[in-house]
């Protein structure tokens, strides 16, 4: 409902024998209630504040020092600002829970933040992820022999994820049956699975591990699979409750343990393996929307 204006004729008729009244009756203001809807509009925008920022410093990772030993095997050393790019994304999926949780505790909601909210989210969970791939895919092949002169052709891949992510969302703006589960892997998790690899490759000292990471059939395989888990009409498991009862929520107290203990004990690995688990729990649990 929007505001009444009272100097509206069409309300108030007033007598001309009324004498004193006079002058204009007072506007009621609806300011205030504007001023509150923008608050997590206000968020949404800083969610692609950092998102820009990460595309910044994914992009900043020109310069490679390439190591060989002795057995001429080559290796080289993660820029920090793709790290940094990382942490960008991780900031803007913590914004991007915020935003949500603001509008429903000030009855805030509108189609225009949620129009917005997914304008953000193709940049800080699309885009900046495939930046971040294709940066990988750069390494990947610096690896090889000649490496540092790869065709184009062969990294541009890494943005099939940013067509994926906007197709998903897209999809996600125009359903009406994703209020308690979601069709197809959420983009913001996606994103953070990705934002994790360099990370992984920067903390973590397991030469196995960062050499899977590090493989181009690893990251194509990566893309491929992502990309399908995004636009699939697969059941995924949405973490909102539709009541407090713990027969209906189990999965998601499950998943929130798992993932407790994996941070404690694997660090940034635990967030593939999260990922891992969250898959197999949706596609094993009973379908509720």
């Amino acid at each position: 409902m929007g505001c009444l204006n009272y100097n509206d004729s069409k309300f108030f008729k007033i007598h001309p024998t009324n004498k004193h009244i006079s002058g204009r009756l007072p506007v009621v203001s609806c300011r205030s209630s504007i001023k509150m809807k923008q608050i997590p509009n206000l968020f949404t925008l800083l969610n692609l504040f950092a998102g820009c920022l990460a595309i910044v410093f994914a992009l900043q990772t020109n310069s490679v020092i390439i190591y060989l030993n002795d057995q001429y095997v080559s290796s080289f050393n993660i820029p920090e600002k793709l790290s940094w790019a990382s942490i960008c994304i991780i900031i803007a999926a913590v914004i991007d829970f915020l935003d949500g949780f603001v509008a429903r505790l000030l009855k805030a909601t509108s189609e225009m933040g949620k129009q917005l909210d997914s304008l953000s989210d193709v940049v800080s969970f699309g885009v900046a992820p495939s930046v971040i791939m294709y940066q990988l895919l750069r390494f990947s092949f610096a690896r090889e022999e000649n490496g540092l002169e790869v065709y184009i052709i062969w990294l541009l891949p890494a943005f099939i994820l940013a067509c994926a992510a906007a197709y998903r969302l897209a999809k996600f703006n125009l359903a009406i049956d994703q209020k308690y589960s979601f069709k197809g892997v959420p983009v913001p998790a996606v994103g953070l699975l990705i934002a994790s690899f360099p990370l992984i490759l920067h903390f973590n000292f397991i030469p196995a591990v960062n050499n899977i990471i590090i493989s181009k059939w690893f990251l194509y395989f990566s893309i491929v699979v992502l990309s399908y888990l995004m636009v699939s009409n697969l059941r995924m498991l949405a973490l909102k409750f539709a009541d407090y009862k713990l027969k209906n929520n189990l999965s998601k107290l499950i998943l929130l343990i798992v993932a407790i203990v994996a941070a404690l004990f694997l660090q940034w690995i635990a967030v593939p393996v999260v990922f891992i688990f969250y898959i197999l729990l949706s596609l094993t649990q009973k379908k509720v929307e």
